[in-house]
């Protein structure tokens, strides 16, 4: 990949950088599954997630004390072109309405005790409409992108990533397409609720897009300056200090996983701390979570955005340490393995 200037060029070393599994930790959750009072394995995917925790977090057992969400919101250039059914204002509204508590992720963080924070960028200043202009400068994409980092500042133990933005599946739509290819028809969903005639306004300006950018599409954080929005350079920015900081992060729907998409472009290995919460109704979100290697917690047929589904995914993330650290083991209960196998039918 060819270098584009000094602002990209520290992200890409930021990257590089990123440390890997603390495998010892790994062992250790591995290890101790199998004493706990249970047949192997009879946990299933929860078993995993205790594992990837640990491994992430470097400390066995796993805890998840401090989860965090945050959502990202940013407003597009390109709902100039008549791609959403609502407004560039109900951006903003959204947020108040986040601020007074009335929205769907509010309540979800509520149930399970989950910490929530709000990030406005810049929302009176949208992106340039990526159908005749770039949505942002290099310079101002990777200062979205360290705002992103600093989101983290208070501290989390697992971080759950959500965005709002009017606009923003077209701006995902066309970073899919940039990535993937597969045409704008492909990957271009219905987001709030378009019409047909909507819809096929979306499709056009992802493939003026595609065409106005085409000489520009082989390196993937062009890619995102060019399309994207900025609470997808934010959340990029997130991903990445979650990691260098060891922090698990559970990625939202569409529009999340074209910011992390951007990531795994640049290197394969920089979503491994990154679980898939859900998997959106949204456009071609089952083939993108394919091409990333990873299976979703929940499919619940949401398209909603905010978060929603990466909050509630923690709930199980949030089961899956207290089950692993709580439980006891054979010799704490006074359970032989032998019991364990004779009597499996009462212990299942």
């Amino acid at each position: 990949m060819s270098a584009s200037g000094l602002p990209f060029d520290d992200i890409r070393h930021l990257i590089a950088s990123m440390p890997g599994p603390d495998m010892e930790a790994a062992n250790a959750v591995r290890a101790r599954d199998k004493e706990l009072t249970k047949p192997a394995g009879s946990l299933g995917r929860m078993e995993e997630i205790a594992e990837w925790l640990a491994a992430w977090q470097g400390k066995a057992p796993p805890r998840v004390d401090r989860p965090l969400v945050c959502v990202f919101a940013g407003n597009h250039g390109v709902a100039a072109q008549g791609v959403s059914a609502y407004p560039q204002a109900v951006t903003r509204q959204m947020l108040e309405n986040f601020a007074a508590g009335g929205a769907a992720i509010n309540q979800i963080c509520a149930a399970f005790d989950l910490g929530f924070k709000v990030f406005d960028l810049a929302l009176d200043l949208p992106t340039g409409d990526f159908t005749k202009e770039d949505a942002l400068d290099e310079r101002s994409c990777v200062a979205t992108m360290a705002f992103g980092m600093e989101a983290l500042a208070g501290g989390a133990d697992l971080l759950c990533l959500g965005e709002m933005g009017i606009a923003n599946t077209t701006s995902a739509a066309a970073i899919y397409a940039a990535l993937y290819g597969g045409g704008a028809a492909v990957w271009c969903g219905r987001g709030t609720g378009v019409d047909d005639e909507g819809l096929k306004r979306k499709i056009a300006a992802v493939e003026a897009g595609l065409a106005f950018h085409a000489a520009h599409l082989n390196d993937p954080l062009e890619v995102l300056r060019r399309f994207g929005g900025r609470e997808m350079a934010a959340i990029c920015g997130a991903i990445i200090a979650a990691r260098l900081q060891r922090i698990p992060v559970i990625l939202d729907g569409y529009v999340v996983t074209a910011a992390a998409a951007i990531l795994h472009a640049i290197e394969p290995s920089a979503l491994d701390h990154c679980l898939a919460g859900h998997l959106s109704a949204e456009g071609a979100h089952a083939e993108a979570l394919v091409r990333l290697g990873k299976q979703p917690l929940l499919a619940l047929d949401m398209r909603l955005g905010e978060g929603s589904g990466a909050a509630l995914a923690a709930s199980i993330v949030k089961a899956a340490a207290a089950v692993h650290s709580g439980m006891a083991t054979f010799e704490q209960a006074q359970v032989s393995k032998q019991d364990q196998v004779s009597q499996k039918g009462q212990l299942q």
